[in-house]
This record gives structure tokens, C-alpha cells and sequence, in this order.
């Protein structure tokens, strides 16, 4: 059955050979890789408009220079970004980068932001696809939280069918948005250069009370608000490995593709919310009140665009899902991540990242409420911290490599750091209320990043062979002893001490018994020594109703006997296996848990013998 479900849901298995077909030419890759980056028009001008009411009517202004400000840190990240495609083709973004200019642990202090940051994406953008349409239809938003759920695991389970379907699936979405939106700046221009959009000054805003003076602080704590429209831009240079060939110029050509109309979509907006006095309401969203002003009123173009806005926040979350598992599976490749994440499902997906990235937007969603506001602030910290130590890290590969035009290079490096780096200061001092998780959840990554290299570094110590090494110890044993756990004398019982028998110069049937009945227990010894003549037969009996501890003792004392004899010892479970899955819900799990009792004894051997029912 659940294979059924598992095929209806995402499809059969490809072949391991078919992975090529799963690379993405620029139009499919701009799709699946720029919904974060293309979603976030919709909530950054109102979070510059959000942080500058602080200050009145008055500061209103100052959104304009944000606006041009980030800008040009966009174009520093994207031109920056390029150069790290280009130097690191392999993928990681920012924690190949810091990783090899920084060292291992400033790059798992990159590697684990963007990780958090991926998580934060899916909830961030599956919140702020609610509200849009809670904009539209009010009715929905006591709702709100279970439809954001709702949308992060329809986006794992289109996720899990496969890079290809999943861009076939965005390409709707994703330029319906970017057409939707082109014709509404275009009418917007074009209404405004007729003189029937007039200019508006924030009357409304005139009746908030200022509580922070128009200054420098006002001025970089809408900044860093407004930054989070960059958000989504590096997730193009940990994907490289998705591209189809020449890998490095098609994600070049796609990221500056995205920086284009990233950077008119948000100037655009940005523009036309200042010059129609937009003031954010808490129940309409900044872009919707200036659909309706542009559109002249709630008609059918407004909730066309109003479906767009709501379809690209929807599948922004599509980002993480496209970037997480591969930023997993390059840290997993470092041993910094656990193995798993490095499997291919059966549709030559990350499948565990994938899942794993669901869970987590999930539980920041429960943990925050859904509250796009609460997030944004922690989603933005995430993204910047990886940018200043990547761009960093570029100026000391510059420098170590020294090639062509490297000053230059090094140059924009350099403003894209330090830009970034007045942000990340900004978002830690103005913003501390929502990013002081940050605070506690890196050390905590880095401690479980730490914790799974030792391991597989100890793992590697163990088992390798190395040349210092090479004599392994051997051990020639004189015989092999079997200790086979039996109930009443079954047909499974006579079929596991049959081959227990084989493999065995002594075997021992064992039976722990709870009656206070002897008749019954004789009755079974009697059967065991009918079938089994000259076998040694050990009842043990528990008071407690415990079959562990009896048990452990009796094994305890023949494991001696064994070590003496320089024989072996096997602990042999015997299981009965129902026809159908639903029907191991109708018995008890005594043989898992004799297996689970004994598998860290590393003086014995469990094996597990199986008896399959045929009804």
C-alpha cells in the first residue's frame, strides 16, 4: 500500500543513468532558482515603510535613498556571486568559499546560517504567500497557520518528483508573476506620465506618533529591513552542479538575468509606494494597495495580480528545497552532515534533505506562529552572515591567486563586504529582539557539526586499512555455540533450530517461561526433546513477566563459558513474518526487543532467523 501511495505521490524510480536529464537549462533554472529572490518585492519595500514610521510622515521620504542603497548592494552581491560560480564550480556558495578561505569552522558558520536561513525561506515565504491571499479573501485568516503548513508539504512532495517536474511545475507561477507584474509597472508608468496617478503625500502616516528621531539609526534600521528583499540571490551559486553544460555560464547567465529584474521589480516598487503616500495597514499588504491604485479600484486585473503575488510567495519557498539539499550534501561530503544526506531518492533527488528541510519550516512556522514579521528578521540575519564571510573570503582568493583584473575584483569584493557587514552589525544591535536566536542556535549547529566529523573521523581511525595498520587481528575459533530463543515448540521454532544445527558444534535451545504451572512447562520441554533429542534444553523462569533480564543473565554466563572454550557465540532470534505489513500490528515485538538488548555486546552475534507465513 504505502508503495502505491509513494508512486501516486512521486512517481516511479529513474534510473541512475538518467541524472543528466535532470539538468536545467537558463529558462527552467531561473524558474526553480529566483522564486525567493522575485517573492521578496512583495514584503521588502514594506518593511523599509514599516521600520521609517518610527520616525512620521517625515522620514517617509529616506525610502528612496534605502532603496538605492540596496541596489547597489545587489549589485555587488550578484557581480560577486558570479565570480564565485566561476572560482567555485562544484557548488556551496558561501561555504565552499569560507570554508576554503576561512577555514573549516568560519565556513560552517556560513554553511550553518544558510541551512537555518534555507528552513527560514520555506516559512517565511509559505506565511507571506497566507497573507496575500488572506488579503483577497479575509474569511481565510484564523486559518492562516494550517494553510501555511499545508503549502510547505505540497512544495516537499513536489520537490521529491524531481529537479525537472519541479521547474516544469514553477515556470507557470514564476512568469505569470514576472508578466503580471511588468504590466502593472507599465500601466503604472504609463498612468503616470498621462497625469492620471496624482501624487500623494503619507497624510496617514502624519497620525503616528514619532518615537524614534529621523537619523542615522532610523536610517539603517530600515535599511537592514529593506535588505531582505536580497534574500534568495546566492541560492543560484550552490545549485551550479544542476545546470546543464557549460554549467558555469549558464548559472552566470541566470543569476544576472535575476539581478535585472530583481532590481527593477524592486526599485519599481519602491518608487511608486513613496509617490502614492502607501502606509502599511497590517491587513492590506503594501503591494496590494498599490495594485489597487495603479488598477483604479478592486477589479479584475487587481485580483489577477493579487493571485500572481500569491502564487510567487507560494512557490518561493521552492528555493530552499532546490538549494538545501545541496548545500547538504556538500557539507555531508566534508563529513560535517550525516551520510544520509548524500542518498538520491528513487527521483535522483536529495529526498533526505528535502524532508528535512520540510520538518524545520515547519516547526519554525508552529514556533513563530506563522507571523511574517517575527521571521523576517532572524530570515535576514541568516542570509547576510554568509555574505559578509563569503565575499571576505573572495578577497583573500584574489589575493592568493592574483589573476587577471584582480584589483578589481578584489574591490567589489570588498564594498560587498563591508556592506554586508554594516548590515549584520545593524541587524544585531537595531533588531535584537529577532535575531538573538541566532545567538543560540549557531553554537548549537556547531557543536552538532563538530560532533558528527568526530565521529566519522574515529569511524575512519577503526576501520581503514591503513599501511601503519596493516596487521589486523585475527581470530581462528575452535568451534561456534548457538543459543536460539524459543516460546512454545513451533513450526518456526523447528525450522530455526534446523539451521541453527548447521551452522553450530553446540547448540542450546532457550525458553523463558512466566507460569507458575510446572505441568505446562514439562509438557513443552517434552515436545522440545520429541523433536529435538540430545539437544540441551534450558528453561528459565521470570517472576517479573521480564524476558530481558533472565535472558541477559543466562547469556552472560555462557559468553564466559565460550571465551574459554575460544568458541564463538550466536544469540539467534527466531521471527515469524505476517504475509501482510497491517498485520504485524496484531503481535507482539519480543524479537525486536531481544535484538535491541543485546546488539551493542560486542562478545556475541545476533542473528535473526525468519519464518514467512504464507496467509
Amino acid at each position: 500500500m504505502w508503495k502505491y501511495v509513494k508512486r501516486v505521490l512521486i512517481g516511479k524510480p529513474l534510473k541512475t543513468n538518467n541524472t543528466g536529464s535532470q539538468s536545467l537549462n537558463i529558462f527552467k533554472a531561473l524558474a526553480l532558482l529566483s522564486s525567493d529572490a522575485l517573492s521578496s518585492v512583495a514584503y521588502g519595500t514594506e518593511m523599509i515603510t514599516t521600520a521609517l514610521l518610527a520616525g512620521g510622515a517625515a522620514a517617509l521620504w529616506l525610502q528612496l535613498p534605502i532603496a538605492g542603497l540596496v541596489l547597489i548592494l545587489l549589485v555587488a552581491i550578484a557581480l560577486s556571486y558570479v565570480m564565485i560560480i566561476r572560482a567555485y564550480p562544484s557548488g556551496g556558495g558561501a561555504y565552499a568559499v569560507a570554508s576554503q578561505n576561512w577555514g573549516h569552522w568560519i565556513g560552517l558558520v556560513a554553511g550553518g546560517s544558510l541551512l537555518v536561513d534555507y528552513m527560514l525561506t520555506v516559512a517565511v515565504s509559505a506565511a507571506s504567500a497566507t497573507d496575500a491571499i488572506s488579503s483577497a479573501i479575509p474569511e481565510i485568516h484564523n486559518f492562516s497557520l494550517l494553510i501555511s503548513i499545508a503549502i510547505v508539504i505540497l512544495l516537499m512532495l513536489m520537490n521529491l518528483r524531481g529537479l525537472r517536474e519541479s521547474a516544469n511545475f514553477l515556470m507557470v507561477p514564476v512568469y505569470f508573476f514576472v508578466a503580471a507584474m511588468i504590466v502593472m509597472l507599465l500601466i503604472g508608468f504609463v498612468r503616470l506620465g498621462l497625469g492620471q496617478i496624482a501624487y500623494h503625500a503619507p497624510t496617514l502616516a502624519e497620525k503616528i506618533s514619532p518615537t524614534m528621531t529621523i537619523g542615522f539609526l532610523l536610517f539603517m534600521k530600515a535599511f537592514s529591513s529593506g535588505s531582505s528583499s536580497l534574500t534568495g540571490v546566492e541560492a543560484i551559486s550552490n545549485s551550479v552542479p544542476n545546470f546543464n553544460k557549460p554549467k558555469e555560464r549558464n548559472a552566470s547567465k541566470t543569476l544576472l538575468i535575476l539581478v535585472f529584474i530583481l532590481g527593477f521589480f524592486f526599485g519599481s516598487i519602491t518608487f511608486f509606494s513613496y509617490y502614492l503616500g502607501i502606509v502599511p495597514n497590517g491587513q492590506t499588504t503594501v503591494m496590494a494597495q498599490i495594485a489597487d491604485a495603479i488598477f483604479g479600484g478592486t477589479g479584475i486585473a487587481f485580483y489577477v495580480f493579487q493571485l500572481a503575488t500569491a502564487l510567487i510567495l507560494t512557490v518561493a519557498a521552492n528555493t530552499g528545497f532546490s538549494a538545501f539539499p545541496m548545500l547538504a550534501y556538500n557539507m555531508a561530503n566534508d563529513k560535517f552532515m550525516p551520510h544520509l544526506f548524500k542518498d538520491k531518492g528513487d527521483r535522483l533527488g536529495y529526498s533526505n534533505g528535502i524532508v528535512s528541510l520540510s520538518i524545520g519550516a515547519i516547526a519554525l512556522l508552529l514556533v513563530f506562529d506563522g507571523k511574517v514579521e517575527a521571521l523576517i528578521p532572524l530570515y535576514t540575519v541568516g542570509v547576510f552572515v554568509p555574505f559578509t564571510l563569503s565575499q571576505s573570503g573572495m578577497i583573500i582568493h584574489w589575493w592568493r591567486e592574483r589573476g587577471s583584473f584582480w584589483i578589481f575584483k578584489t574591490l567589489i569584493n570588498f564594498i560587498g563586504a563591508l556592506i554586508s557587514l554594516v548590515l549584520v552589525v545593524s541587524m544585531f544591535t537595531l533588531h535584537f529582539s529577532g535575531v538573538w536566536p541566532y545567538l543560540i542556535i549557531m553554537p548549537l549547529l556547531l557543536r552538532l557539526f563538530h560532533g558528527v566529523h568526530s565521529h566519522y573521523v574515529s569511524i575512519a581511525k577503526q576501520l581503514k586499512l591503513t599501511p601503519a595498520k596493516a596487521r589486523v587481528h585475527r581470530h581462528d575459533y575452535d568451534g561456534a555455540m548457538v543459543i536460539v530463543f524459543m516460546g512454545n515448540v513451533t513450526r518456526v521454532t523447528i525450522s530455526a533450530m534446523d539451521y541453527a544445527r548447521s551452522i553450530g558444534d553446540e547448540v542450546i535451545g532457550m525458553h523463558v517461561s512466566f507460569d507458575t504451572d510446572i505441568k505446562r512447562e514439562r509438557k513443552t520441554a517434552k515436545e522440545f526433546e520429541k523433536y529435538f533429542p540430545g539437544i540441551r534444553y534450558v528453561d528459565i523462569h521470570s517472576s517479573y513477566r521480564s524476558v530481558i533480564v533472565p535472558a541477559r543473565e543466562f547469556i552472560d554466563s555462557m559468553s564466559k563459558q565460550a571465551t574459554k572454550r575460544n568458541w564463538s557465540l550466536t544469540v539467534m532470534v527466531p521471527q515469524f513474518v505476517p504475509k501482510h505489513w497491517w498485520q504485524n500490528a496484531m503481535h507482539n515485538q519480543t524479537a525486536f526487543r531481544l535484538r535491541n538488548a543485546f546488539v551493542s555486546r560486542d562478545d556475541i552475534t545476533i542473528s535473526s532467523y525468519y519464518y514467512h507465513l504464507r496467509d
